[in-house]
């Protein structure tokens, strides 16, 4: 059976306005949790403030809960959000979403982000039961995070390069194959993109609003294929490589790891790197938060991560990263 998932429904409303009565498990960070709790009033019977998404730890966070808590509440964004997907969907509890930043498509979408022997593995829960939004709440947050969804939509451009590099080496399934009008719709939200990175770095809440729309497409789309080939290529891969790279401290936020990994991407496949550099900065997105030496380090092996862990196939597949090589991207990318 194939199942098409939706994406969740969404109410934009002061947070003052909710009304919650069941008892609830409040899955939150402190900042997250700072920005709110003198506006959401939420009867807690356990709360936590996840740091990881190791599969193992996300079971001990669900078996963990309560008898009495009848409801999820996840108040934060990215890894917030997938590990309250999660706690729900094993312990089977409604999830409410309460963004504090829009900062990935996670929010929307029916996976989870697992981390599994060394790599992510997504693992289907279904989408959250609703998401609230105060775009008061959204537009006062950390502009390095309140808007580094963008990112969703900038790796669209390495996505379908990946995509379609693949199909014209009959490397992608009967599943994964390239549809050019998926890929002509994907181009054009990646294009809308481009187009309000200034406002989503200023906070202006028209652009916000645009941005979560556009994820919300980008979402539906992949739902409809049943994949995320037109989203995530190369750059994705080098995000969860250097991740291991990073395993003694607490997890780099996702665009941190992402945005060096989108530039690469576009350097591998002889892009111009320096519109979607512009493009990230303007959004706020920062692309300091990784050490050339570490950046160096991960793609030395980047070829033989994307083996070892089956991901699907890209531009890396057929790369031999030598050290002359790794210079010139260091050099183009302006990573170095």
């Amino acid at each position: 059976m194939t199942i098409i998932w939706n994406v969740p429904p969404q109410e934009f409303r002061d947070l003052m306005s909710v009304k919650e009565s069941r008892p609830t498990a409040l899955l939150t960070g402190a900042r997250s949790w700072g920005a709110v709790s003198t506006v959401l009033d939420l009867p807690i019977a356990v709360q936590a403030e996840p740091e990881r998404l190791d599969i193992d730890y996300l079971d001990m966070l669900a078996d963990g809960l309560p008898p009495e808590v009848e409801v999820v509440y996840g108040v934060g964004a990215g890894l917030v959000a997938d590990v309250s997907k999660y706690v729900g969907w094993k312990r089977g509890l409604p999830t409410v979403l309460v963004p504090t930043a829009l900062s990935q498509d996670g929010l929307f979408t029916a996976l989870v982000s697992a981390r599994i022997k060394g790599t992510v593995e997504y693992v289907t829960t279904g989408p959250v039961n609703r998401i609230i939004v105060d775009w008061d709440v959204i537009r006062m947050a950390p502009p390095q995070v309140r808007g580094a969804g963008i990112i969703e939509l900038l790796t669209i451009v390495t996505g379908l390069l990946d995509w379609k590099y693949a199909a014209e080496r009959n490397q992608t399934t009967a599943d994964t194959r390239y549809q050019p009008w998926a890929a002509g719709v994907m181009a054009g939200i990646a294009q809308q993109a481009f187009k309000i990175a200034e406002g989503v770095g200023k906070g202006r809440v028209e652009a916000l609003r645009n941005l979560l729309d556009l994820m919300v497409l980008e979402v539906q789309l992949t739902n409809q294929l049943g994949h995320n080939r037109p989203q995530e290529g190369s750059e994705q891969y080098f995000a969860y490589a250097v991740e291991q790279k990073l395993r003694r401290g607490r997890l780099l936020p996702y665009a941190d790891r992402v945005g060096p990994g989108l530039l690469i991407a576009a350097s591998l496949h002889g892009q111009n790197v320096e519109p979607i550099r512009a493009t990230l900065e303007s959004a706020g997105i920062r692309l300091n938060q990784l050490s050339p030496a570490i950046i160096e380090d991960t793609l030395k092996t980047l070829p033989d991560y994307v083996v070892k862990h089956d991901l699907p196939y890209s531009i890396l597949n057929d790369l031999d990263l030598d050290a002359e090589r790794i210079a010139e991207i260091m050099a183009a990318t302006g990573l170095g």
